[in-house]
């Protein structure tokens, strides 16, 4: 993966699709809804991503390789961190030390 994946990256893909091959289905599709800054330091960048799934299925949290039509693929670990009624919230963690401080 050569893109650095920063808050800008994703941040300027909120309201987009996020595809999860799966083997028992063809895919598991989430849609990148938020993008928000939590605690960060002048050494570090922490950020979380916030995405939404169908109530159809819920993933059990863990490392998914995503697809995406704009970025890289990746390989990300989410966790569900609620039920809504247009469906399941799914959330990445992100901390990163600032090159340079």
């Amino acid at each position: 993966m050569s893109e650095k994946l920063t808050r800008e990256v994703f941040a300027g893909n909120v309201n987009t699709k996020f595809r999860i091959p799966m083997e028992s289905s063809s895919e598991a599709v989430l849609e990148l809804i938020e993008v928000v800054d939590t605690k960060a330091t002048p050494r570090q960048q922490q950020f979380s991503l916030f995405f939404r799934g169908p109530l159809e299925y819920l993933l059990p949290q863990g490392t998914y390789h995503m697809e995406h039509e704009k970025m890289e693929a990746l390989d990300l670990f989410i966790v569900p961190v609620g039920r809504e009624q247009d469906g399941f919230r799914y959330e990445a963690v992100f901390n990163y030390v600032i090159e340079g401080s």
